[in-house]
């Protein structure tokens, strides 16, 4: 008697298509970001010949991101941000930060605004063009509740009205499209939000404060200003029909199972975890070379079981954190509900390995790891916003907490 069936049908293996995307994406990383990391990590400016090179290749296109998108096991994506952190963290936002934006548009929009202005947040290798998604306020981060960020429709003229300030946003102010994230009821909190496309060249929408950052520095952060910005009615994600709607629902006390913002970033948290597991895979290995390397006391340390054993710990987190990133990305992509946050789970875990395995690194190397002769040091500050955008570790374990309880924590 057969119990079990076909035990073949499940296998961690990746298919032919996957390896070849992850050579690819691993050569560029290697042989195009690390060289340059440095520099623009000092230069603390968006790379833009490099962005290119990305364009020039097809990796920075709409091709090549729908095609990691329609991956059927859903690991396309996260073995791609994986290998572009493990080349540099900031080049690698500053190079898919637009995604952000993309995931807005797609979590968000019609398919008819899908096909209209994904496209444009890519551009042509000829042209190349940045999308930003703009959500957090200076009193709304981890509780987008809190947005002040008003939009009000015009119904003379068919357009809505946008006023208020974003912050922290990535490519903010130089991206050629904004998604930005508004309070059309404030009195509903969360449930009265909307998403709206900026697009270029839009009157009213300017650059505030750039901020100078700890980590992925090559990756432009700034405050975005929006002083009576008129867009058009088309540029309500999802149009006004359902937003109506999904409000008068809201107003009878009825629970709506999308919201703006959390529909892209409960989208986009396994991708954030795997670039945290490609900065703690760089940090990994190129301490466990150090320490087969680096002798003290006439042996090289690796023979040492107190820095022996610290890379074992970190192997074994590291991979730890990439079957959480990968499970939660084949569940978003199989349409299995996240019933104990494990999208959360994935980028919780994977950030935090990420801050200690980097910082583990600099002990291995010592006094060495502390300067910028090595990379582990940028490493280490790149690692710490892993814990803090896209939902902090805080956030992140309110939501598995309420996942798994069903008890509005608190």
């Amino acid at each position: 008697m057969l119990l079990f069936g076909n035990m073949t049908d499940f296998s961690l293996e990746l298919n032919e298509d996957q390896l070849q995307i992850q050579k690819w994406v691993h050569d560029f990383a290697e042989n195009v970001m690390r060289p340059a990391a440095a520099e623009w990590d000092e230069k603390e400016e968006t790379p833009w010949p490099i962005i290119q090179e990305a364009a020039n290749i097809g990796l920075y296109s709409l091709d090549f991101i729908l095609n990691s998108f329609n991956d059927p096991v859903g690991l396309t994506l996260p073995l791609v941000m994986e290998e572009m952190a493990w080349g540099d963290a900031g080049i690698g936002l500053a190079i898919f930060g637009t995604t952000l934006g993309v995931v807005g548009i797609v979590a968000n929009g019609t398919p008819e605004q899908v096909m209209e202005w994904v496209p444009q947040c890519f551009g042509t290798p000829e042209k190349i063009q940045l999308a930003a998604f703009a959500v957090s306020e200076p009193d709304a981060g981890s509780d987008v509740s809190s947005l002040r960020t008003r939009a009000v429709y015009d119904e003379a003229k068919d357009e809505w009205v946008l006023n208020g300030t974003k912050t922290w946003i990535t490519n903010g102010g130089i991206a050629d499209i904004h998604v930005v994230v508004a309070a059309v009821d404030p009195a509903l909190g969360s449930r009265g939000h909307a998403s709206f496309v900026v697009p270029p060249n839009t009157a009213g929408l300017s650059q505030g404060q750039k901020f100078s950052k700890m980590g992925i520095r090559a990756s432009h952060t700034a405050e975005v200003v929006l002083d009576d910005v008129r867009v058009p009615g088309s540029c309500l994600l999802g149009g006004k029909e359902k937003l109506d709607a999904r409000l008068a629902r809201a107003r009878q006390g009825q629970s709506s199972k999308v919201q703006a913002a959390m529909a892209t970033f409960e989208a986009s948290r396994p991708a954030v975890g795997a670039q945290a597991l490609g900065i703690a895979r760089a940090a990994y290995e190129y301490s466990l070379d150090y320490a087969k390397e680096r002798k003290q006391f006439g042996r090289p340390i690796i023979e040492n079981q107190a820095i022996a054993f610290k890379l074992a710990n970190m192997r074994m987190h590291i991979d730890a954190a990439r079957l959480l990133v990968w499970r939660a990305a084949w569940m978003g992509k199989a349409g299995k509900p996240f019933e104990a946050g494990e999208g959360s789970m994935s980028k919780l875990f994977a950030g935090e390995t990420a801050v200690w395995v980097t910082e583990e690194a600099i002990q291995i190397l010592g006094g060495a790891g502390y300067v910028k002769d090595h990379p582990v040091e940028r490493w280490h500050r790149d690692s710490k916003i892993y814990t803090i955008f896209e939902g902090t570790s805080e956030i992140q374990r309110l939501v598995i907490s309420r996942a798994i309880s069903g008890v509005h924590i608190k």
